[in-house]
């Protein structure tokens, strides 16, 4: 009997709903019955409802059946799963589910489908195409290419890619360094998680290619503590990566050095902005730096430094190696190309959908998510992490793009999109994002450090109806002036973005806040 082969995650979230036992009690069965069989640990595909979803390679094509337990194997088996025939668990062709099927799959075409250590997998579907193609221009020709595909930092800020990079380059500096953001802590995440456990090489050939443009030898990718299934998948393909060639003191033939490196986080949420990670590379307490000199001309141990995330270096080897027009075909206004969204909280079908900037979010609630989990009603679903604004029906069919979710006081930042039913509270939620800030603070600035503990007080006095010297619509106005004092007072986006949720809830659910005074309108949203 010929050899079959059987694709079983080995993303986090797959793991964390038995993939290990399921690969073993396929193992077993197979070797028990006699029937040849070829485990291939895969990455996820981004339908976590599904997990594990494992995949069985037929003449056809690779059919889907999940989500699959151990308990489930001897029945698969029975039914002919090896064959792809028909099973309650059979999810039909990989390529055909629905959700697949209508995503535009740039950055994660990959994800899911080879081996995600194996770099012959990954040059076999255009993997490295494009740092050997960067390995034949020069760093002006690479940096134009990025500039002219829109690429924008996909880890929140959207600051335009290939100006960052021209400034690193034309920075003065015996070293220059790539840094990579993957210290992924907003709420409903995981994108960068997914890449660096799914398609490791995308992001290495990414920091490559940037390292070409920028004249940097050295590069660090700094990830979350939590994460340590990424932090070992990124060891072992900078290995690999070394060994071929890819990195090290030649790197794809272009006679420049690059050298790769992994650093783990600290562990404190605030370590996601850029200079407190530089700080905590160097060893030191992760404390926002003050800006300037900004970190493309004095950066990690006071050279110039490229920073962007993961998902930033994981879009650029499609567009060096299909062409910056490809990549700018996709997309609405200045927000071209793709974004990795993902959908969480209390969602019928939460998992990765990677579409091109201009879906709306009743289309990725109802379309994808298919509705709460719960099945009661939307309430509010916040985009953009913890601080990020809670988005009101009113607001689900603007399209997903960061000038017009700016011009509604709201932010797309890394794509994590949190759903919530019409239970939630977002008095509750606006308080725990202050007292969360006040938790997470590095408290350099006292806008964050103290607005944050005073800001949780205010919204206490506002649920109780105002307070003992004041009325509720005083403490209103106190909070509302509060807001503006981080907004636009603290040293980075976690004391200046936690307005955003609070003043969000507040404008658009005053209700939840139990206001029974004329408050003054809303002036932000």
């Amino acid at each position: 009997m010929k050899e079959v082969t059987v694709y079983v995650p080995k993303d986090s979230a797959a793991l964390a709903v038995g993939a290990d036992e399921v690969a073993a009690a396929l193992q077993v069965q197979c070797a028990t019955r006699g029937l040849p069989l070829n485990v291939v640990r895969n990455g996820s595909r981004g339908l976590l409802w599904l997990e594990p979803l494992v995949e069985v390679a037929t003449p056809g094509g690779r059919v889907a059946y999940g989500p699959v337990t151990p308990d489930d194997v001897p029945g698969l088996l029975d039914a002919g799963f090896l064959e792809g025939a028909p099973h309650a668990l059979r999810q039909g062709a990989v390529e055909s589910i629905p959700y697949l099927a209508s995503q535009e799959r740039l950055t994660f075409a990959r994800m899911g489908v080879n081996d995600p250590l194996s770099i012959s997998d990954y040059e076999a579907l255009d993997g490295f195409a494009g740092l050997r193609r960067a390995a034949t221009l020069d760093a002006s020709a690479i940096i134009e290419e990025v500039t002219n595909s829109g690429l924008r930092g996909r880890g929140g800020a959207a600051f335009p890619t290939g100006i960052k990079w021209k400034t690193v380059r034309l920075a003065e500096g015996p070293q220059k360094y790539v840094v990579c953001n993957a210290d992924e802590g907003d709420s409903g995440t995981f994108s960068d998680r997914m890449t660096m456990e799914g398609d490791p090489f995308v992001l290495i050939e990414g920091m490559a290619i940037t390292a070409l443009a920028v004249g940097a030898t050295e590069g660090y990718i700094y990830v979350r503590s939590e994460y340590p299934h990424a932090i070992a998948s990124m060891n072992e393909a900078i290995a690999r990566a070394e060994a071929a060639g890819f990195l090290g003191d030649n790197v794809a033939g272009s006679g420049e050095a690059f050298r790769l490196s992994v650093r783990k986080a600290a562990g404190a949420y605030v370590c996601g902005e850029e200079t407190a990670m530089l700080e905590s590379i160097e060893g030191k307490r992760g404390i926002v730096r003050s800006k300037p000199p900004l970190p493309a001309l004095q950066g990690l141990f006071g050279q110039p430094t490229a920073i962007n995330n993961v998902i930033t270096f994981a879009s650029v080897p499609i567009i060096l190696s299909r062409g910056a027009q490809f990549y700018r075909d996709y997309g609405v206004g200045r927000s071209r190309g793709t974004l990795p969204l993902q959908l969480a909280g209390n969602i019928k079908y939460g998992g990765l959908i990677e579409k091109a900037f201009g879906v709306t979010l009743r289309q990725l609630i109802y379309e994808y998510g298919g509705g709460t989990r719960s099945g009661r009603p939307v309430k509010a679903v916040q985009v953009g992490g913890p601080l990020g604004a809670y988005v009101p029906e009113s607001q689900w069919d603007v399209p997903l793009d960061y000038e017009a979710y700016a011009a509604m006081g709201a932010a797309v930042g890394h794509g994590g999109i949190v759903v919530h039913d019409d239970t939630a509270d977002l008095s509750k939620l606006a308080r725990y994002a202050m007292e969360y800030c006040a938790i997470e603070s590095c408290g350099k600035c006292t806008p964050c450090r103290i607005g944050s503990t005073r800001g949780v007080e205010v919204i206490d006095r506002i649920t109780a109806g105002g307070g003992a010297v004041s009325s509720q619509s005083e403490q209103v106005e106190l909070l509302r002036s509060l807001c503006d004092t981080m907004l636009n007072g603290s040293l980075c986006a976690l004391g200046a973005m936690i307005p955003y949720p609070v003043l969000s809830a507040l404008n658009h659910y005053p209700e939840d806040f139990r206001i029974v005074e004329p408050a003054h309108p809303p002036v932000a949203s």
